[in-house]
Order: C-alpha cells, then structure tokens, then sequence
C-alpha cells in the first residue's frame, strides 16, 4: 500500500506532539488532526467536511464548549471523553482507534520502524523549530515529505 505525504505530516506531527511531552494517545490524535488540517487547508477548506468514524461526542456539546489546546504557537480544539483527551476537527475526534486505521493501518508491519524514525528525525531539531507551526513544516516536514512517502511506501512493500 501507497504511503502518501497524508501519512507522512501525521506521524510526523505525532512524533513533534510526542517530543514535546503529550502522551502518546494525545500525540496521536494531535498528529491526526494536523494531517487532516493540512489537507483541508491544501483544498482552500471547500467541499465535503472531513468525518472519521468514532465520533464521541455530540454535535451540541462541541457547540456549547470549544476547548483549545495550543502545541507552540498552533492551536487545535480538544475534548477529554472517557478519561482522554482528543482533538477535533468539527464533530469529529481524531481517536487512538481513528489513527489506527488511517494511518498505522497502511504500513503493515513497518509502522514501528517509521514510527522510530519519525522520533529519531524530530529530536534533531530544537525545541523552537517544535514550537513554530511554521518552522516545523518549512524546515522539518516538507524537505523530507516526498522521500519518506517513497521510503516507507519501500518498507510496506518489503514486510
């Protein structure tokens, strides 16, 4: 299976939230919810919202409350329901289960050695390059998004 840069931006942005004390459920969500963030942002935000299966939560209480939680100087809306926290876009929330599926489910059995990689490529950076919305994608995701798609789409195909 095809590793797309949709893959790339959320592991990456998992491993950012990671590096920067979220827990690892949190990271994950948060990596997910950027993904999607950017891919909608690349749309101009037009056409079909973006709904994962998994919704927790109803469209009233998402109306009634907005919480948000800032990773440096980027902002996300986040929920805690059953004990944890998630991010959300709209109605839905990125879940453990929702990354998952659209994300470790790609990768097969090479999930963990990208996974590895994606810590080991974060720590090289200071933490101020974390921080930044801007300097993370300028500097840390997109020199590196098209060659890691075609690396880890290599490791899929050879697991």
């Amino acid at each position: 299976m095809k590793i797309g840069r949709f893959q790339v931006m959320a592991i990456l942005q998992a491993a950012r939230a990671k590096q920067l004390g979220l827990p690892l459920s949190e990271a994950k969500s948060w990596g997910l919810n950027r993904a999607i963030f950017y891919a909608a942002a690349k749309r101009g935000f037009k056409g079909k919202a973006m709904r994962g299966k998994g919704t927790e939560i109803s469209k009233k209480a998402v109306e009634r409350k907005r919480p948000t939680y800032s990773l440096g100087n980027e902002m996300a809306y986040r929920f805690k329901t059953g004990g944890k926290f998630y991010f959300t876009m709209g109605e839905s929330f990125q879940t453990e289960s929702n990354y998952q599926r659209q994300i470790m489910k790609r990768f097969s059995g090479a999930y963990s050695k990208a996974w590895k990689e994606a810590i080991q490529i974060v720590r090289q950076y200071p933490k101020e390059t974390l921080l930044s919305q801007n300097s993370f994608f300028q500097n840390v995701y997109r020199p590196r998004r098209d060659e890691l798609a075609a690396k880890w789409t290599e490791m899929v195909e050879e697991s």
